[in-house]
């Protein structure tokens, strides 16, 4: 059976599998070989600025570098170069052919334009291998065919193809960038799996999707900047604006801004150590990836393990990558000794909360108490555990909603685990019958209930518990033990609808409360204080009195109106 399983995951059948894997390795690959290219291009840059020995100028027109010259004698490497450009410009304006030529001047050969001297070629000025002459010769070529150059670039008809030339890269430039957008709808998109959390790989769509996203507008800036670099090199003027806004930009991005120790790094260097950075995080994640999809699945153990020796793997491998970058960048570690300090003074105050997440994570992780697939509830939430993470901990509850848990919560209260260790727990369900039934039959019915029910487990067997007897019922407890701690209230429900079945198939009765009230009535002794009952009897004496009045009042007013009738 395990030799299926591992037929079936290394060799697929599945189309759609196929190509999932085959998107991911292809990430794997874009991110390794960013990462050669950008330390390649590092190190070739390092060795073109040592071999950079003596200060040089480059002479350049309309734009267009030509060659470089070194100080000779009082006079700097950027007099030399801005004299000849002067001579140069007035060289390219003039409708005439120029005339360039080599003079001797004290055993030095001197070049000069249309009579003006340009410039004496000295021993610094020639590389090792070649003389003076040669050097001179050479010069008086290009100067020649650049002079030939910005004449015919000064014409009508030039000017004209320019502009074509021009509108035509722009719109290339605009298909490309709808090109790319249709990539990115159509084949980019397919990168980035539909899941909420890849179950083969654990990959997060949202740091696939933003490294792709990132990756397109890079490209396409890189687009139009190519297009507007090119089509400025169409034109003298602009040419030569371009030129100088470039070299600020490239003087501003690659001027020292940081020194520690002995090395300075500019902002270029700091954009590309971040770069390499974060392509290491990528590459340290896809890894880890492909380790927990691949090897760890095969073994036998549990998925928490898995999860555990991935994050530790994850970890190393981004640690020993820092330092091995630093190494390579040229970075002292021990010059890091200040800012470790600094950051340990500011986790230590200002990031305490993080620190402390961190740090449960990581007691987490080691000690294992939790992992990945138990089921557990805190507070009010209870539900199985996802992901585990440095920071926080995801369970999905019960009504499919996903819980982000700090993981100091998991260690400073209690946490109630059902699957810790095993699966295994136990339920208990009350239950009430009326008195007067059998309580046999109440035994038998209950576990005839639990043994119908095939999420119940047969060992340990079902009991049925005598509780108590009650106001106006006996109380028994069926227990139970299950493998599935999530379905307990699935379980619970089904055990009570086939408890109700057969105890009304046996003829068992379930009570529900009864209240008796009983009145008893009677004379009530009563018992009055001396000064109360003679109040009482002088009102009631009071009471009488003018009670009689009135009636001897209604007789006589009787009596006179009879006599007056009778008148």
């Amino acid at each position: 059976m395990l030799a299926n399983w591992n037929k079936k995951t290394w060799f697929p059948n599945s189309r759609e599998v196929f190509m999932s894997r085959f998107r991911r390795f292809r990430i794997i690959i874009i991110y390794a070989i960013a990462l050669m290219v950008v330390l390649t291009w590092f190190s070739t840059s390092q060795m073109s600025v040592q071999a950079q020995g003596r200060p040089t100028s480059v002479i350049t027109l309309d734009g267009r570098p030509l060659f470089k010259v070194s100080e000779s004698g009082q006079f700097s490497a950027e007099n030399r170069a801005a004299d000849a450009k002067l001579i140069l410009k007035a060289a390219v304006r003039s409708t005439e052919p120029a005339k360039v030529e080599i003079l001797e001047s004290n055993e030095l050969p001197v070049i000069q334009v249309n009579g003006r001297h340009l410039l004496t070629v000295t021993q610094q000025d020639t590389p090792p291998g070649r003389t003076k002459q040669e050097q001179a010769q050479i010069w008086v070529q290009q100067i020649t065919e650049a002079i030939s150059q910005g004449q015919e670039e000064r014409r009508l008809g030039y000017l004209w193809r320019a502009i074509l030339f021009a509108v035509l890269s722009v719109l290339g430039a605009v298909a490309l960038h709808l090109v790319l957008a249709r990539i990115w709808r159509s084949w980019l998109r397919r990168l980035v799996p539909r899941e909420a959390n890849d179950p083969d790989t654990g990959a997060q769509p949202k740091g696939i999707e933003l490294f792709l996203q990132l990756t397109l507008s890079l490209v396409r800036a890189g687009l139009w900047l190519g297009t507007v670099i090119y089509i400025t090199d169409l034109f003298p003027l602009t040419r030569e604006w371009s030129q100088r806004i470039a070299n600020i930009l490239w003087m501003s991005l690659t001027s020292p801004v940081i020194s520690l120790g002995e090395k300075s790094y500019s902002v270029i260097n700091i954009i590309i150590l971040i770069a390499l950075f974060f392509g290491l995080v990528a590459v340290a994640g896809a890894v880890t990836n492909l380790l927990r999809s691949r090897i760890l699945r095969i073994t036998s153990v549990s998925r928490g393990v898995q999860e555990s020796i991935a994050v530790i793997i994850n970890y190393s491998l981004i640690f020993i990558g820092t330092v091995v970058l630093l190494q390579i960048w040229g970075l002292d570690i021990s010059s890091l000794a200040i800012v470790a300090s600094v950051l340990g003074v500011a986790i230590g105050f200002g990031l305490q909360g993080i620190a402390k997440e961190l740090v449960s994570g990581l007691v987490i992780t080691f000690e294992r108490s939790i992992e990945i697939g138990d089921f557990l509830q805190i507070g009010e939430f209870m539900g199985t555990v996802e992901r585990l993470t440095a920071r926080s901990t995801h369970i999905r509850t019960l009504d499919d909603i996903t819980v982000i848990v700090p993981n100091s919560r998991l260690l400073d209260k209690e946490v109630v685990t059902w699957s810790h260790r095993s699966p295994v727990s136990r339920l208990v369900l009350p239950v009430r019958v009326a008195y007067g039934s059998s309580l046999s039959t109440v035994r038998s019915a209950l576990l005839e209930a639990a043994k119908d029910n095939p999420d119940v487990l047969k060992k340990p067997a079902p009991k049925v518990w005598f509780k108590a007897f009650g106001e106006d019922s006996l109380n028994f407890q069926l227990l139970v033990w299950i493998s599935q701690p999530r379905k307990q209230f699935q379980i619970k429900s089904d055990l009570y609808f086939q408890i109700e079945e057969v105890l009304r198939h046996r003829h068992v009765q379930i009570p529900f409360p009864q209240r008796s009230l009983h009145l008893q009535s009677g004379s009530l002794p009563l018992e009055l204080s001396p000064t109360l009952e003679k109040s009482l009897s002088q009102l009631s004496e009071v009471l009488t009195a003018w009670l009689k009045n009135q009636s001897q009042n209604d007789n006589s007013n009787g009596s006179t109106k009879s006599s007056k009738e009778r008148h």
